[in-house]
């Protein structure tokens, strides 16, 4: 599903983001967020295999936090949201040092376009490997 930002040079007018978020991202985020869903409350999304546009879900489980992090991608830009203890949500946007210089600008252009597919989050948090609850 592509995006759509608000270019405000143009009073408003819709453009594209240039970003393809793939269906099963929305999908694995409701999952996060269905109440009664114990087996995932964390996903990560990245570059579906070599495609400079397309999204899609790179990991999901359960674990919160700290499960998030482990699982964070070694050689990739992602993004997520995780379910905290609270019971609130929050999203992250995450660049590793090994990420390829052209993949970190995209991934960072890319992003509103991302994180608005992920609805209901509280805010933004600073994700990073070895993460607790506590942490962020």
């Amino acid at each position: 599903m592509p995006t759509l930002f608000t270019d405000p040079r143009s009073g408003g007018v819709k453009k594209s983001s240039g970003v393809n978020v793939l269906p099963i991202v929305a999908e694995t985020w409701a999952q996060v967020r269905d109440d009664a869903n114990a087996d995932v409350d964390w996903l990560i999304a990245s570059f579906d295999g070599s495609s400079k546009t397309d999204i899609t879900v790179a990991a999901s489980g359960s674990g919160g936090v700290e499960a998030c992090a482990a699982a964070l991608l070694e050689n990739a830009a992602c993004y997520g949201g995780v379910r905290l203890e609270s019971g609130r949500f929050v999203t992250f946007f995450y660049t590793p040092e090994g990420c390829p210089v052209m993949q970190r600008g995209r991934a960072s252009m890319y992003k509103n376009g991302v994180l608005n597919v992920l609805e209901g989050s509280d805010r933004e948090v600073d994700m990073k490997p070895g993460a607790t609850g506590s942490s962020i």
